[in-house]
């Protein structure tokens, strides 16, 4: 094995400060000697990159954390989660869409669609209420109930099919269900023939700022059977979350 260069040494002191904040877990993290691992952060310190001390631990200084929130704000949840999307929509056959979360509705932001014959047409540059869809429901799970009947106060709660929840004491107790299983169902909720079922995406403050749906027609995916690709879609979901930074 060739010996580690100049360059690597200080990225794994870097990321090993990163993830630990004593000084014994940075060397053994590191793997390298105490010398090396002191000497490095010594430099990193200095040039901004790592703030703290053996007695106090270290942890990010404000140069890396400038650039940090920099990189993840600019990042583009289209271009991260279009590979991850495209396996999704192969693998269930059914169209999966990306939505992006707002104070009352949520914005279809792309999708990919099912190759089937008989498929839910992408719905990007649409945008629904939350409490009608998948998407919606997936990120709404995350408020308060007290921001839940805000929600609710504003919008009126409109109902676009019979399936529609619009008593606010029954979407809160959906809700509840949702955060707790950690998918919505949304069985011809938004529009007769169509179900999904959808999951939550965290960006980099935590915050439920988008989610994904698998979506597929009522022939194909009768009652509750959509349900069975729940696995899928949080697992998808979370991973979009990790690439954005966030901390599942």
């Amino acid at each position: 094995m060739r010996p580690q260069t100049a360059s690597e040494k200080t990225l794994a002191v870097l990321e090993a400060a990163l993830m630990n904040s004593r000084f014994t877990d940075i060397v053994e993290a590191a793997q390298l000697p105490k010398s090396t691992v002191h000497r490095i952060l010594a430099m990193l310190i200095s040039s901004g990159f790592i703030t703290g001390d053996a007695d106090r631990g270290f942890r990010a200084g404000r140069r890396f954390t400038l650039l940090a929130g920099h990189t993840l704000s600019t990042l583009d949840i289209v271009a991260l989660a279009e590979p991850i999307v495209s396996e999704l929509a192969a693998s269930t056959q059914c169209t999966v869409h990306i939505g992006e979360a707002g104070a009352d509705e949520v914005a279809f932001v792309f999708a990919t669609e099912s190759q089937r014959p008989y498929r839910v047409r992408s719905r990007a540059g649409r945008s629904a209420w939350l409490h009608s869809t998948g998407l919606g429901k997936a990120v709404l799970a995350h408020r308060s109930p007290a921001e839940v009947k805000d929600y609710a106060e504003q919008t009126g709660l409109p109902a676009l099919t019979k399936a529609t929840l619009t008593e606010v004491d029954s979407l809160v107790a959906e809700l509840e269900q949702v955060q707790s299983r950690g998918y919505a169902l949304d069985l011809e909720e938004h529009e007769v023939g169509t179900v999904c079922v959808s999951a939550p995406i965290f960006n980099h403050r935590g915050e439920p700022a988008y989610s994904l749906s698998i979506s597929s027609l009522v022939v194909t995916h009768p009652d509750d059977s959509i349900e069975r690709f729940a696995p899928s879609a949080v697992a998808a979901a979370a991973e979009i979350s990790e690439l954005l930074g966030a901390r599942i």
